[in-house]
């Protein structure tokens, strides 16, 4: 019942959610994944793993449909997500990399602790819940620490806080903070949460609907009129840029829209959420470099 491998054997990692596959594989532990969850995109070797990972969450449905889908189970107390048990117990990690972040958008812990108690070993479960970008930082040294890679994850985090340092400065050294309306869902209209207000603060921007460090809110579409954003970043939590912009569609038919700022100014920008923005990872800090990019166009 040991998680110890053994002397000089290989560390064996499963990544439950893609911003673990992706610190996994910044600290240069590719080699030792041996599962990954359903939704890790990662190319090359990573899409071969296999998946320890399946979800109830409807692919291709309309935002509204996913929306009514994911609150009916979790109003029943019912994971989105399940994990392959057999196959854990086939593949025997030595660590589990999980979260306990938000339960739409991964096995959360009340499915990891229902199944790794069942294993016939123990495996070490990491555990990751940032809020924040600092916490992410943390995240990273944590899974670094539990790897053996602690040298390696402060180095890390030294050059992506130094990137954050420079995009700061130059956000800082705007003439002026454009309002920012930062959207992670369009029906229903969900401001952006967690890391991103942050994001857009530090880029140089103003975010007058999201709040930092808290999760994204339901919010009516008043408050989107009543800020008057100068800029509108659509990033929905789970699509890509393509499935993003039909979500755009959906805000372009609500009253008002044409007469807000971003838009007699074209000022509207769909990104990918899946690959940056919903991703508590080191691409965190390419999301911000992105978002500076729009700010000081």
């Amino acid at each position: 019942m040991s998680t110890d491998p053994g002397p000089g054997a290989p560390l064996r990692i499963a990544s439950l959610l893609p911003s673990a596959t992706e610190i996994v594989c910044a600290l240069g532990l590719e080699e030792s994944l041996v599962a990954v969850s359903h939704s890790c995109d990662f190319p090359g070797r990573i899409e071969s793993l296999p998946r320890v990972t399946r979800t109830r969450v409807p692919g291709g449905a309309a935002s509204r449909e996913i929306d009514t889908v994911v609150r009916e189970h979790l109003r029943r107390g019912e994971s989105l997500y399940q994990l392959d048990e057999e196959l854990l117990e086939a593949l025997r990690p030595d660590m589990i990399v999980t979260q306990a972040l938000c339960e739409v958008c991964a096995v959360g812990p009340a499915e990891v602790g229902r199944v790794v108690p069942a294993l016939s070993w123990r495996p070490l479960v990491v555990t990751m819940e940032p809020h924040t970008l600092e916490e992410v930082f943390l995240a990273i040294e944590t899974v670094g620490a539990a790897a053996g890679r602690l040298g390696e994850a402060a180095a890390l985090v030294d050059r992506l806080r130094a990137r954050v340092e420079a995009v700061r400065r130059r956000g800082a050294a705007l003439a002026r903070r454009p309002r920012v309306a930062f959207l992670e869902w369009a029906d229903p209209l969900i401001c952006g949460g967690h890391w991103n207000p942050e994001l857009v603060e530090l880029a140089g921007g103003c975010d007058g609907i999201g709040r930092a460090g808290e999760p994204g809110r339901v919010i009516a579409w008043a408050d989107v009129l009543a800020w008057q954003p100068e800029v509108m970043v659509v990033a929905c939590c789970g699509f890509d840029e393509s499935r993003a912009r039909e979500e755009l569609e959906l805000l372009r038919a609500r009253p008002g829209f044409s007469r807000l700022p971003c838009a007699r100014h074209e000022k509207i920008y769909v990104m990918d959420g899946v690959r940056f923005f919903s991703r508590p990872g080191p691409s965190l800090v390419d999301s911000l470099e992105r978002l500076a990019a729009i700010l000081h166009d």
